[in-house]
C-alpha cells in the first residue's frame, strides 16, 4: 500500500487535489481510502465515501495541532486502511502549524500552496513546504502568467529541486501528472514510521495552556521583543 500525506494552509484546495486525484486512481484500478484531520469540525470524509464509495474516516485534533495528531494516529491509519483493502491511503492534515512537517518516512508528502495567498507564501511556511516531495500550485486560472512565474520561483528558491505541479484543481486541469507521482510512490514498509524531519522542541507554559501574557509569567522556551529566545527554567 501507498500513502499519500497532504498538507498546506487553509483554503489552498487540498481537498479538491486529493478528489481530483482519487478519481484518476480509481480509473486507473487503485483503491483509496481517505482520511481527514482537523481541528473541530471536517465533512470531507462524508464527500469521498459518498462520491467513490471508498472508506472514509475523520479525527478531531482538539487541543493538539493538526500536524501533532496526525505523527499520533498514523500508524493507526495504515493498520485502517490496509483492513480496508486500500491501495493507497490518501490523508489530508488541516496543517495549521507551520513550524511543522506533517510528512513521514516512506510515505509520499505532498504541500499544496494556494497561488492568490501572495508571492512570498512559499518563503512562509517553512517545513511544511522544505521537507515535502512534490508541491502543487492551485488556483493558477486567477493570477496572471508573470505572478505564476514569479510564484513558481518563490516554491522553487524555499524548496530547491521540488516537482512543482500547477493546477486549476476545481477542474482537474494539471491533475493528471500528481495522480501519475502519487502512483509512481514506492510502498510504504513495515509498521514503525519515522518522522521527516525534527519537530520544533518550543515546550513553553503557553503550550500547556497558561492564559497570562509577558514572557516574565512564563517558563521553558520564552522570547522577548528585543531579543532571541532563551530558555527560562522555574
Amino acid at each position: 500500500m501507498k500513502a499519500v500525506i497532504c498538507a498546506g494552509p487553509s483554503t489552498a484546495g487540498k481537498t479538491t487535489v486529493l478528489r481530483q486525484a482519487a478519481r484518476r486512481l480509481i480509473k486507473a484500478g487503485m483503491k483509496p481510502a481517505y482520511l481527514k484531520i482537523d481541528v473541530q469540525y471536517a465533512s470531507e470524509d462524508a464527500i469521498f465515501a459518498s462520491e467513490f464509495g471508498i472508506p472514509a474516516k475523520k479525527v478531531f485534533s482538539g487541543e493538539l495541532c493538526p500536524d501533532h495528531c496526525n505523527v499520533m494516529v498514523f500508524s493507526d491509519a495504515v493498520a485502517w486502511a490496509q483492513e480496508c483493502g486500500a491501495s493507497v491511503l490518501m490523508l489530508e492534515t488541516a496543517g495549521l502549524c507551520l513550524r511543522c512537517s506533517p510528512y513521514v518516512e516512506g510515505a509520499l508528502g505532498i504541500a499544496v500552496l494556494e497561488a492568490t495567498a501572495g508571492m512570498n507564501l512559499p518563503m512562509k511556511i517553512g517545513p511544511m513546504l522544505t521537507l515535502a516531495d512534490a508541491a502543487v500550485i492551485t488556483k493558477i486560472d486567477l493570477i496572471s502568467q508573470a505572478e505564476r512565474e514569479v510564484f513558481r520561483a518563490g516554491v522553487m528558491k524555499a524548496a530547491p529541486g521540488i516537482p512543482v505541479f500547477e493546477s486549476n484543481a476545481l477542474y482537474g486541469i494539471g491533475i493528471d501528472a500528481v495522480a501519475a507521482r502519487i502512483t509512481a510512490a514506492p510502498d510504504i514498509q513495515g509498521i514503525d514510521f519515522k518522522m521527516r524531519g525534527s519537530p520544533p522542541v518550543g515546550t513553553c507554559t503557553v503550550c500547556v495552556g497558561r492564559k497570562e501574557t509577558g514572557w516574565q509569567k512564563h517558563f521553558g522556551v520564552v522570547r522577548p521583543l528585543d531579543n532571541g529566545i532563551f530558555y527560562r527554567g522555574e
